[in-house]
């Protein structure tokens, strides 16, 4: 009797250490995400966001043809897949640009018909509807955060910023120049990026009024993503500045820091391509910064003279750790990379497009694991 209770612990104390051993042997690493069968190959995603790891929302378009315009696209991740969500009610060909959301019960999608004209949808924790966009107002984002909802788009070939107050949207100030992104912390404190005829721009909202920097003066330079982490530590990216140049020539990313007192240049591990999206870590700080089209300088004297670079650069405070995506079968690089962190955990999202054969494109997820 000893004996086999004996023999049938060691059986228990090999599998526990087998299974250790295997999953030390599993890096975390980017792994490919298979969209729904429903959806058509040539189709495409643009944003996502996150509540846990049972959960998370994605939007795009799909069955996008030559000359087929395409219908809104909305995916749904229940915790093993990712499901197309209907959209009862919603009748119109287009496309849905970005998705944001206050809480598990409250999400904003912002999209366009084929006419051009505005589409709002919002979630209500039961289902989705939908809701009046602004009068004559053409939409291309929505942020979230602090409580707050606000969009972006413009009106009358000027751009506009609007927040959710009180059961309506009211506009406010835009900053000089041009607004590609932000990150809403409170009504009275909301971080911009973008450019002016000088350079990439920053921009702090208070409540009242903008306070814009200059982060970069390099003729054509522009962030498009901004994280702020604390008072003394705000991340913005995008592209450096460029003077001339054959048509196609690479364009290095431009990474900037803000430390409570001045910005400085953030030298990351790949040469040419644009940082599009930045994403904090479970602890709140920086955590992910993706590189659009990344490339590299080769070797001197090696062929080619570029190669491809990092698509992907965890940080962990002091320096990046570089990641490519991985490859999938019958598809290229993606052209577009949209972060979306899992609140609670270490995993995140990444979703958007991939060049497909032909000059097609195909909706591509990844998800870091």
């Amino acid at each position: 009797m000893m004996r086999r209770l004996l023999v049938a612990a060691l059986a228990v104390a090999l599998t526990v250490v087998t299974v250790l051993a295997s999953a030390a042997a599993e890096p975390r690493t980017w792994r490919h995400i298979p969209v729904p069968a429903k959806v058509r190959p040539q189709a495409g995603l643009n944003e996502a966001v996150a509540f846990g790891a049972d959960r998370a929302w994605a939007v795009g378009t799909d069955a996008v043809g030559r000359e087929a315009p395409g219908f809104p696209l909305l995916l749904r991740w229940d915790g093993t897949n990712w499901r197309r969500q209907s959209l009862p009610g919603t009748r119109w060909q287009g496309e849905l640009l970005s998705i944001a959301a206050t809480s598990p019960t409250s999400a904003w999608a912002a999209g366009r018909d084929t006419a051009d004209a505005a589409r709002l949808l919002r979630f209500d924790g039961k289902a989705w509807h939908e809701s009046r966009p602004p009068a004559g107002t053409t939409l291309t984002k929505v942020f979230a955060g602090g409580g707050e909802t606000w969009l972006m788009g413009s009106r009358g070939g000027a751009q506009v910023l609007m927040r959710w107050a009180g059961g309506g949207w009211q506009d406010v100030p835009v900053p000089p120049g041009s607004v590609y992104g932000l990150h809403v912390l409170a009504a009275d404190d909301v971080w911009a990026a973008g450019d002016t005829a000088s350079g990439a721009a920053v921009s702090h909202w208070n409540g009242q009024a903008w306070q814009q920097t200059i982060v970069d003066g390099f003729p054509r330079s522009s962030v498009g993503s901004v994280l702020a982490v604390s008072p003394t530590e705000v991340w913005a990216g995008g592209t450096a500045g460029f003077v001339g140049g054959p048509p196609g020539k690479p364009i290095p990313p431009l990474l900037v820091r803000w430390d409570g007192t001045s910005w400085s240049h953030v030298d990351v591990p790949t040469d040419f391509g644009s940082v599009s999206s930045l994403t904090p870590a479970a602890s709140g700080g920086l955590g992910w910064v993706s590189v659009a089209r990344s490339q590299k300088l080769g070797a001197p004297g090696t062929f080619p003279p570029i190669v491809p670079g990092p698509d992907f650069l965890a940080w962990d405070g002091q320096s990046f750790t570089p990641y490519s995506e991985p490859a999938v079968a019958g598809e290229g690089e993606s052209s577009t990379l949209r972060l979306a962190p899992v609140p609670g955990t270490e995993s995140v999202w990444s979703v958007g497009r991939a060049d497909g054969p032909e000059g097609t494109f195909a909706p591509r997820i990844l998800r870091f694991e």
